[in-house]
């Protein structure tokens, strides 16, 4: 309520009490998992723009510098494995420490960016600079690799599953598969079929097991020395062009593999339980 002082005739607002004034609201805080999380988004959006200035605009500019696209295009998806890292890390901080109220939804977004976005991005652009590519073909495929992954999300956050478990290829794994088909640079017919097989995956109903303990581990061994392998080809180094592509060979083969066993320990699963039902139906 505004008071009128009688001498001065001025107005003024008594000062609010210290407790109302409690600096933010709590749903407002950002905790150390939400600025890992804010991480992940950062690097997925770096990654668009090394895709964009490195790559594309050069090839649309006639510009004959292969170097310059080989490092940016190495630059672009060691973005992604960072945001991988900061996906992984960001989990076991919350779980740790603790989560704000809005922590969820940021993750959510940022992995839209990062294993959505920029990934269905890489593939357009490769469409519009293979030789053997075609542009529209391309777009449709990048397309269906964002919105797999806008389902897979937006499933991730209504439904619940046991614990220790993912319902679909994860996000962040199915992103690096799709990379890792294009730089393999297979014709461009195997390149596209591939792709939508892990869109696909990704909304799929096999169950891929969570990141904890020494599979956080080895998954972080992983993502680093796949770092690596991507550096040494960016700097030309002797051999790295084959040592990428046996990485890039091996990710696929893992995001083929895992699939067929977790459907084989499904059936087999699915076997136990019948054959213990008809025991106990004998008499």
């Amino acid at each position: 309520m505004t008071v009128i002082d009688p001498d001065t005739q001025a107005g003024w607002v008594p000062e609010a009490e210290e407790d109302d004034a409690d600096d933010m609201p709590l749903s407002m805080r950002l905790s150390i998992a939400d600025t890992l999380t804010l991480g992940n988004a950062t690097c997925g959006f770096m990654a668009v723009y090394f895709t964009t200035t490195g790559i594309l605009i050069p090839h649309l500019t006639g510009s004959d510098e292969s170097g310059m696209a080989r490092h940016s295009a190495a630059t672009a998806v060691i973005l992604m494995l960072m945001a991988a890292i900061f996906d992984l890390f960001d989990g076991l901080v919350a779980r740790k420490l603790r989560s704000s109220p809005m922590g969820a939804e940021l993750d959510n977004l940022s992995d839209l960016i990062s294993f959505g976005l920029a990934p269905a991005y890489f593939v357009l652009v490769y469409g519009m600079v293979a030789d053997d590519a075609h542009q529209r073909v391309s777009a449709l495929a990048a397309i269906v690799v964002l919105l797999a992954v806008v389902l897979r999300l937006a499933r991730f956050s209504c439904v619940t599953l046991k614990d220790g478990m993912f319902q679909g290829m994860p996000s962040p794994f199915g992103a690096l598969t799709v990379i890792s088909i294009v730089l393999l640079e297979l014709p461009f017919v195997p390149t596209l079929l591939a792709i939508i097989g892990v869109a696909w995956l990704m909304v799929s109903r096999v169950e891929y097991p969570k990141p904890r303990g020494v599979l956080a581990v080895a998954m972080l061994g992983w993502i680093v020395a796949a770092m690596g392998l991507l550096a040494a080809w960016a700097l030309d180094a002797p051999g790295g062009q084959l040592l990428l592509q046996t990485g890039c060979a091996l990710q696929v083969v893992l995001g083929a593999v895992i699939p067929l066993f977790a459907t084989a320990r499904r059936v087999n699963t699915f076997r136990d339980n019948r054959r213990e039902a008809r025991a106990a139906q004998l008499p």
